[in-house]
């Protein structure tokens, strides 16, 4: 993809400010050592993968006897078609059908590879140093690759910083290594920055101890489930803790292409900001383009990336030929004008659905319920002030009265702590189904209220 106009998401005024202020100088790249594991350590490249590197580089004189490659003579899949919306149909058949078809290196099809890194070069403009020193892997998925990434880092019983409330599916790749959360505050506007600070007090800055976190993990922009996307200013004092301690940076960030803001107000990635190389990004094509294409793509230092591509070698080879192959045809297709473009769609779509739920939880949640206007995201995050707990009323009560939602208790580090929250997603149920669902909540919540009091009495 060739730039054609500015990325919708990212603000060149406020990456100019960044650059200003010294946030692009030249600093050493960091030293990756402490952050891999023993396991990760161990890991040694596939020399079969390696080959399958090689092979795909090529000529065309290369007589190919090297790796385990099913003949594609025997697919039986002889060709495929797939209309896009204003646009031409993806056609594969013959040769590229095969080659779609195929093994593929590790890292992901060179020609998305390619795309990808001239859209994260167009849209963060990282400084030259870290770019020098950074790597691309397509993933299966997103949280593929923030799997690989704990897995590379985490020992049994690791101290782990996380805000108050984090993606549920983040936890559940953690808690098996029974770890010490450190707990970072956060309020409408995310992560607090003073709060990170406090937690950080209990270590000294270049203090080598296994007892030190290796890493602070945010879902910065349209967080989920809060919704929230966090400022500039607190982007910068996160970054430079992170610093200070030694950390890594874990930058989720699949709802980065899912803002509400006008795009003057939107700050920059952490990736943006970074200028020592302990970014790790993660961005997706989930919510863009199709959750079940299974896409995502990790941005990071050399060393870090490599150690997430042995753990693949060794597991789920490589993302999903096909749907590579797919997504790169409609990226050259559209070019970066036209994804950014259906970038503009996603978010006029999801934005409009955003303001109908809430016209719907001003109607009837009013002195029930309180709730900030999600920035981002899909989701719609309220605190019930008359409640200990969701979770009863969510998972037993709600679910007879045929409304699903998702009980704050879900995001918590702490399972065994009450929560007053939950979560409301607007991505996918009818627009017309919004009323009467928070018509059904508002019912829920005064009996629970209910139910709540009685059993104070007793």
């Amino acid at each position: 993809m060739k730039p054609n106009k500015p990325p919708p998401n990212s603000n060149q005024d406020l990456q100019a400010e960044a650059h200003s202020l010294g946030l692009h100088a030249s600093k050493p790249i960091l030293d990756t050592k402490r952050f891999i594991n023993g396991v990760s350590a161990g890991r040694q490249p596939s020399l079969i993968r390696e080959m399958t590197k090689i092979l795909a580089a090529a000529p065309p004189e290369m007589i190919p006897l090297s790796g385990g490659f099913p003949n594609p003579e025997m697919f039986p899949f002889k060709n495929l078609t797939l209309s896009v919306e204003n646009g031409s149909p993806i056609n594969l058949s013959g040769k590229s059908l095969q080659s779609a078809l195929q093994y593929l290196p590790t890292n992901g099809h060179p020609a998305l590879l390619k795309q990808l890194k001239d859209l994260q070069l167009e849209v963060h403009k990282p400084g030259e140093a870290v770019w020098n020193n950074t790597d691309i892997v397509v993933t299966s998925g997103s949280q593929d690759g923030l799997c690989k990434a704990f897995e590379m880092m985490m020992e049994k019983g690791s101290s782990v910083l996380v805000e108050d409330f984090v993606y549920s599916g983040t936890l559940s790749i953690i808690n098996p290594y029974e770890p010490k959360y450190h707990i970072i505050e956060s309020d409408d506007k995310g992560m607090k920055p003073e709060s990170l600070k406090k937690v950080l007090a209990h270590w000294t800055p270049g203090e080598e101890s296994k007892h030190i976190p290796k890493f602070l993990y945010i879902n910065p922009t349209g967080a989920n489930p809060t919704g929230t996307v966090l400022p500039l200013d607190r982007r910068r004092e996160i970054y430079q803790l992170c610093c200070e301690y030694n950390l890594l940076l874990l930058e989720d960030d699949p709802y980065y292409y899912l803002q509400f803001e006008e795009k003057s107000l939107r700050p920059p990635s952490f990736f943006s900001l970074d200028t020592e190389g302990r970014v790790i990004r993660f961005d997706s094509f989930s919510k863009i383009l199709s959750s079940g294409i299974r896409l995502g793509f990790v941005t990071g230092p050399k060393p870090l990336i490599e150690r997430i591509v042995l753990h693949m070698q060794v597991s789920v080879l490589h993302a999903s030929s096909l749907s590579q192959v797919i997504t790169t045809n409609l990226l050259e297709q559209w070019g970066q004008e036209g994804f950014f473009n259906h970038i503009d769609n996603v978010e006029t779509f999801y934005k409009n659905r955003r303001d109908k739920m809430l016209e719907a939880a001003d109607k009837n949640l009013k002195g029930l319920c309180e709730y900030s206007v999600p920035l981002g995201g899909m989701f719609l995050w309220m605190k019930i002030p008359g409640l200990t707990s969701t979770w009863d009323m969510i998972m037993e009560r709600g679910l007879k009265k045929n409304i699903m939602l998702m009980p704050g208790k879900a995001f918590q580090p702490d399972m065994d702590k009450p929560c007053s929250y939950l979560r409301a997603a607007f991505s996918i149920a009818p627009e017309d189904k919004f009323e009467p669902a928070m018509e059904r909540l508002a019912e829920l919540i005064k009996e629970e209220i209910e139910i709540e009091t009685i059993k104070k009495k007793y």
